[in-house]
């Protein structure tokens, strides 16, 4: 849990905070998330993962839509010296990271996010959270 602010570099680098790197000690996966951020997985929670997704039918739609999006985007990155990891162009792209980045803890993940994509995501959020929370009692929360 919690949020960071990261710049990246020039050459794709991002500082992962150590107290999100402790658990990525087994490897660690990143692939296109949802809502134009980056989701990242230790490798036990990338593995839980992917059985699910191994197990949606192959005949729906949207299911092959969704694991290809999924799959295709997901990268093994292993940590530098200095704690960074290096993003592939393709994720670079489709986040739209440039230099200044959140990095938040959500639940088994992370999620790298453009700072301006973050702002204007938990903006509009906030002002519907209420309404949000409201919703959730369906999920027995």
């Amino acid at each position: 849990m919690g949020e960071y602010q990261h710049n990246i570099d020039a050459k794709g680098r991002l500082i992962i905070p150590a107290k999100f790197r402790e658990h990525f000690q087994e490897g660690f996966v990143i692939t296109r998330g949802l809502d134009q951020c980056l989701f990242g997985y230790p490798m036990e929670e990338w593995r839980k993962l992917e059985e699910k997704l191994k197990k949606l039918p192959v005949t729906k739609k949207d299911a092959r839509a969704f694991t290809r999006f999924f799959f295709s985007g997901a990268t093994e990155v292993e940590f530098d010296k200095q704690g960074r990891i290096n993003i592939p162009m393709s994720l670079l792209s489709y986040a739209q990271l440039d230099k200044e980045c959140v990095i938040l803890g959500v639940s088994n993940r992370i999620e790298i996010w453009a700072q301006q994509s973050w702002q204007a995501y938990f903006t509009t959020s906030e002002d519907s959270f209420n309404e949000i929370a409201e919703n959730m009692i369906d999920f027995d929360i």
